[in-house]
């Protein structure tokens, strides 16, 4: 893939939409138990090592720095796409969340301009166009031609394209079943898949950046990795360095008596707003998720890496900004479950609690 598409797609990652496909949890009101056993997903290629998929030698070496070799790489492409797509290389959704179309493992949408360029680099890996337009028509007989024109190439896509996708929407925003198939069959392709992959090993390059900057001097743990990818793919980025330095300095200053009632105080405000008229994405978690940090808080068990972690996830989900900062509640759900080990997200938890265990 040429350089600049792989940077394109890579900064385009991180604009996605947190559309996220719920599954049926338990009730809300259960204690923290552990997690019975996933439902069974529809069918689709999942997120994992494929031979096919070819990683830079050079890009390769740079990750390896921060702990990523070929296993781990896949492995945190699967953890992301598990709130994105329930763990698929596809999973198409319509207009629900005002992004007109998201797909793909990091959910890329023509709503943010994140979805154009990871179709314009699919289109310029064949060499001939002849090449494209057979492959195109054998996987999008219907709309393949649409999602490739020139409008809906344009970022933000041209009204022409709009129109012509809303109306294979129903007015809920769910794709027409044929729309979804291509789609599915699009982002199932084996060069498709080398395009997703290029476009998140790229992002790993930027979080590598990211970790040595904000954590300079300190080690680089797994856990760090995998709370900047996911600030990354959803937030597109990290706090101002100016605002990272004055919280860690009222977190040195702040006398021991308030350390516990300063961290509750910022889960109360993820379960405030989960509890507001606009807040999505988390009905089936907050509760849980609310229960299950206070047992931490009691039992003792956050350390102080995760103590400034779930601050710094708390300074940056105050800021997200999706349709009027709907999913703030959301973004920070993400984060904090990484972070502690504990948590539900899309009615899926890992981990549990329980005071003196």
């Amino acid at each position: 893939m040429p350089a600049w598409a792989s940077a394109a797609i890579a900064a385009s990652i991180a604009l996605a939409s947190p559309a996220l496909g719920q599954t049926q949890p338990a009730a809300a009101t259960e204690p923290p138990v552990a997690l019975a056993p996933p439902q069974e997903q529809p069918p689709c290629r999942p997120v994992a090592d494929t031979p096919s998929i070819r990683i830079d030698p050079a890009a390769a070496a740079r990750l390896a720095e921060i702990g990523l070799d070929r296993a781990a790489i896949f492995a945190r492409m699967h953890e992301t796409s598990i709130p994105e797509t329930s763990g698929c290389w596809a999973t198409p959704t319509g207009n629900f969340d005002s992004q007109l179309i998201s797909v793909g493992m990091a959910q890329w949408n023509f709503g943010t301009g994140s979805l154009q360029p990871v179709l314009v680099a699919w289109r310029k890996q064949f060499r001939h166009r002849r090449d494209f337009k057979r492959t195109r028509k054998a996987l999008a007989p219907t709309y393949g031609k649409l999602l490739f024109s020139k409008d809906c190439r344009a970022v933000p896509v041209a009204q022409k394209c709009r129109d012509a996708i809303l109306a294979a929407e129903d007015a809920r925003g769910t794709l027409s079943p044929a729309l979804a198939a291509e789609l599915t069959a699009l982002f199932e392709n084996d060069a498709m898949l080398q395009v997703q992959a290029d476009a998140y090993i790229a992002l790993l390059d930027q979080v590598r950046l990211d970790l040595l900057r904000i954590f300079a001097g300190e080690p680089i743990t797994m856990r760090k990795v995998r709370w900047a990818i996911d600030t990354r793919v959803q937030q597109g980025g990290f706090p101002a360095d100016e605002d990272i330095a004055r919280l860690r300095a009222k977190l040195a200053a702040m006398p021991p008596a308030e350390r516990w009632p300063r961290l509750r105080a910022i889960i109360d405000w993820y379960g405030a707003l989960a509890r507001t008229i606009d807040a999505d994405g988390i009905a089936h978690d907050w509760p849980w998720n609310v229960a299950a940090w206070n047992c931490l808080i009691d039992a003792g068990r956050i350390d102080p890496e995760q103590y400034e972690l779930m601050s710094l996830t708390f300074l940056r989900s105050r800021t997200a900004v999706g349709n009027s900062g709907r999913w703030q509640a959301l973004a920070f759900e993400r984060r904090a479950k990484i972070v502690l080990g504990v948590g539900s997200v899309s009615g899926v938890r890992d981990g549990a609690c329980r005071v003196g265990e």
